[in-house]
């Protein structure tokens, strides 16, 4: 009694890798089908299976069975021709070598589906399924978890989150429901996200150890900066008190108006402090000034006068603000009687004056910096 040891590849791995065409018969041939197929692709499960072949055979053999290793595959398309493909080479390797029954090794679910093929041409006394022991995702996945668990910064941001979510949840469950436990937790962890996700910590951490190394080279700036935080909470400030006395609370428009003209004076101011600041640094560490920061504070004014015209032009538009009067003026010989300015006048006097300001700025800047607008623009480029 002759028994086929019979290796099944129904998607032709082997004929695709090895370029080889099946069936492959014979011990000689199958050990030089396992070699070829290794170098082709070493991580290939079906490496195993022929090699799972090989030993079968040499078990029976060592058994005083007849035995023959063979390897059938389906070079086709479609998985009907692969199982017909199979059908045909298992037939040829009944004629050619009068084989009494089959041991089938298969390494997938899809080869398995090959069994009842096998059956309907022989007796199959076992079916060897071969499992790889280290399966490649599943080992990188330990070694990713292992590596995971080891890296403290990793389990700081994700295990302690994820285990203070688990132990706030049940006690919110309990205070105030299931609903708003979930929505809480939800929206925590929701925000601890966007803030590892735009980075805030690292930006937290680099401005503090900016501030750190201002505070102890001793510049300008520090102080400067200080100031502008405190104009800016009091342009907020009166900014909400311009809006609290409007007579029409009523329109986000007119309110929106309102909130930039009553602040944008304190945060011109503020703007202007802080840029103050650090064109003063570069002046004290005598490093070669840059347009930049000269024409800075011109343009933070200009910026300021536009804004604050825009903004009262539509609130007296809109009876928020009385007209502006112009008082009168007497120099010596030379008076000027006063005059009230219309609300298309009056927004342009302030943009007239926001770009000239912002000009004469340039100048300044191009002046004490000894270059042209044109190499300004490069070194800033450079730069």
């Amino acid at each position: 009694m002759t028994t086929l040891v019979v290796c099944v590849d129904r998607t032709d791995d082997v004929g695709r890798k090895t370029g080889l065409s099946t069936p492959v018969a014979g011990w000689e041939a199958v050990q030089s089908l396992v070699i070829d197929m290794g170098l082709a692709d070493p991580e290939d499960s079906s490496v195993n299976s022929l090699l799972e072949s090989l030993r079968v055979a040499r078990d029976l053999r060592d058994g005083d069975d007849d035995a023959v290793v063979a390897v059938v595959s389906g070079a086709s398309d479609s998985m009907v021709s692969a199982d017909r493909t199979v059908a045909r080479q298992l037939d040829d390797l009944i004629d050619e070598y009068n084989v009494d029954s089959a041991i089938v090794v298969i390494d997938s679910a899809e080869d398995e589906r090959l069994v009842p093929v096998v059956e309907s041409r022989l007796r199959v006394d076992s079916v060897d399924r071969v499992v790889v022991r280290q399966a490649r995702d599943i080992e990188s996945t330990y070694y990713l978890l292992k590596q995971f668990l080891a890296d403290e910064e990793l389990r700081q941001t994700t295990l302690v989150p994820i285990g203070i979510a688990l132990i706030v949840f049940p006690a919110l469950s309990i205070w105030a429901g299931s609903a708003i436990a979930l929505a809480t937790i939800t929206a925590v962890i929701g925000a601890f996200l966007l803030y590892k996700g735009f980075g805030v910590d690292e930006y937290l951490t680099r401005v503090a150890r900016q501030a750190r190394d201002s505070l102890y080279s001793g510049q300008v700036s520090v102080v400067t900066y200080v100031v502008a935080a405190g104009l800016t909470l009091v342009g907020v400030f009166a900014g909400a008190l311009g809006v609290s006395d409007l007579s029409d609370p009523e329109s986000a428009f007119i309110q929106s108006m309102m909130f930039a003209y009553a602040s944008v004076p304190w945060l011109a101011m503020a703007a202007l402090a802080a840029s103050t600041g650090r064109l003063l640094d570069e002046i004290i560490q005598d490093e070669q000034l840059r347009p930049s920061f000269l024409n800075l504070p011109f343009v933070v004014v200009g910026i300021g006068l536009i804004i604050r015209g825009f903004s009262a032009y539509f609130l007296e538009r809109g009876g928020q603000i009385s007209s502006f009067e112009v008082p009168d003026v007497s120099l010596g010989v030379v008076s000027v009687e006063g005059f009230t300015l219309g609300v298309g006048n009056r927004l342009g006097v302030f943009v007239l004056l926001g770009v000239l300001i912002s000009v004469l700025g340039v100048r300044v800047a191009m002046y004490f910096s000894g270059s042209s607008v044109e190499e300004a623009e490069v070194a800033e480029t450079d730069v």
